[in-house]
């Protein structure tokens, strides 16, 4: 086969899985039109669905028929794979803002920033609560739901192809639940829903009205944030529901593959595990510190301080945005702390954003290693060793200098995010907080985001949630690789 046969073989099994993908939005985007049936008033938005649900079905499967040709020879890398996850998520929040749009709800930038909001698990919002419907509050769960997931698993749970693999690592997932890709994309589906029905009931027996109890199990395990209460989760006041969202928020920013080996009983492993030990030791540092510093002089009560503190600091190292108070009263010593956990993120393979615990741990035990370096004889000085769920791992230097790349890359991102905030006249602790939410697909607000925000902020918000979920070097790799790709077929075409 030669070259630029191969390259159009290949695009075109690229166009063939992103046919896929519009036939599975396209069903999607009718899950909503559901709560017609329990509130029978809505059915007038019945139509903001069905209407762009229909063109993308049948949108796909024109594609789907078009390119369906079976290449065997023909893998996708994870370059390949980048390609076709940052088009989808691209096309996916697009498709997902037209129900906003078509209802008259929201202006474009508006509902796109909804859209990449909802997709991207971040839960920063400029929809007013108490005056949308049910339907297009369960739509902004079920893009939490589904973005948490994350495109390729729900791709891979409905199709096998030689592609798996390079999409799989393209939307950020490495470790492998089981051998097989398909199942484990299954056993990741089956565990995510789980979680959640068991946190919807348990929301139930707790108090919270049943609707209620379903958009906010799907928040919590997709560290997601949506809530269709204006307070959040501080509307209902009360310590049961915050002990059960605290849990589902732990469970949410947990690598799934260490929860395969949690509910196989494997309780000493899962707690050896790098990630899982590193998260606990911040949270052990962090909560005392911000509740006696930060939060003690504004609550009456020890249980009170440490209910905040708990709450606050987890939702925001889980990357998830719940919130059960306002934080304007917070000196800058709890905003700095807060701002640091939303920059670690949570833990790798999860629904969490950030720059990942993972990578902050192996940058910790590199400088400790560094620092023995310059004490201790070489031969003295061990490799870098960390417990994954697939075992212990012993890291090479190259995948270090792509962590501090990585890093570098997040940070550069993020003061160009915060200097566009500044040149807008909000001030830099709001700037700074407001950003590491957006990057880190957080969604905790110090007040910037809103409907009348200016348009380049909400911009640069929506830049800044994208790459948060879809990591840096996906985007990177993506637009590069179609680049090189364009440039050598005109190069062998014309020769």
């Amino acid at each position: 086969m030669n070259f630029l046969t191969m390259m159009r073989h290949k695009y075109r099994l690229m166009l063939h899985y992103l046919g896929v993908i519009l036939i599975i939005m396209g069903f999607i985007l009718l899950l909503p039109i559901v709560m017609a049936i329990f509130y029978p008033s809505e059915m007038n938005e019945v139509f903001s669905f069905v209407t762009p649900a229909s063109i993308v079905i049948i949108l796909g499967t024109f594609i789907w028929l078009m390119t369906r040709e079976k290449i065997n020879d023909i893998a996708i890398t994870f370059q390949d794979g980048g390609i076709i996850v940052v088009i989808s998520w691209l096309l996916i929040c697009l498709i997902s803002a037209i129900p906003f749009i078509l209802s008259g709800q929201l202006s474009f930038t508006q509902a796109i920033f909804e859209s990449v909001s909802g997709w991207t698990t971040t839960g920063l919002s400029v929809v007013d609560v108490t005056k949308t419907s049910h339907m297009f509050l369960m739509w902004r769960s079920i893009m939490q739901f589904f973005g948490g997931a994350g495109i390729a698993v729900i791709m891979l749970s409905s199709i096998i192809g030689p592609g798996g693999l390079g999409l799989y690592s393209a939307e950020g997932r490495t470790d492998l639940l089981l051998p097989n890709i398909t199942k484990s994309t299954k056993l990741i589906m089956t565990i995510y829903s789980g979680y959640i029905l068991v946190g919807a009931v348990l929301y139930i027996f707790a108090g919270m009205p049943v609707f209620d109890a379903v958009n906010h199990a799907i928040a919590a395990l997709s560290t997601g944030g949506f809530s269709t209460v204006p307070n959040s989760i501080g509307e209902y006041n009360s310590a049961i529901i915050e002990f059960i969202t605290i849990i589902l928020m732990f469970a949410g920013t947990v690598n799934f593959a260490a929860h395969y080996i949690f509910l196989k009983g494997n309780i000493k492993r899962f707690f050896k595990l790098g990630e899982i030990k590193f998260m606990l030791f911040i949270l052990s540092i962090v909560i005392p510190f911000v509740a006696f510093f930060s939060i003690e002089p504004l609550y009456d009560g020890l249980d009170k301080t440490l209910r905040v503190s708990i709450f606050e600091l987890v939702s925001a190292l889980s990357t998830t945005g719940f919130s059960t108070v306002g934080y304007g009263d917070w000196n800058d010593f709890g905003i700095m702390v807060m701002v640091l956990l939303m920059f670690i993120g949570g833990g790798t393979g999860s629904t969490a954003g950030g720059i990942k615990q993972y990578r902050i741990y192996i940058l910790a035990k590199s400088l400790v290693k560094n620092i023995k370096g310059f004490m201790l004889p070489t031969k003295a000085i061990k490799e870098i060793k960390v417990e994954k769920p697939e075992g212990s791992v012993f890291l090479k230097d190259k995948e270090i200098i792509q962590i501090s790349n990585f890093v570098f890359l997040y940070f550069v991102i993020y003061f160009i995010g915060v200097a566009i905030m500044l040149a807008h006249g909000y001030t830099l602790r709001d700037s700074m907080f407001e950003f590491a939410s957006s990057i880190g697909t957080v969604g905790l607000s110090v007040g910037i985001t809103s409907p009348s925000a200016p348009l380049p902020v909400l911009w640069i918000q929506i830049i800044g949630m994208l790459f948060g979920r879809l990591e840096i070097f996906v985007i990177f790799y993506a637009f590069i690789k179609i680049i090189k790709d364009m440039k050598a077929i005109f190069r062998r075409s014309k020769g």
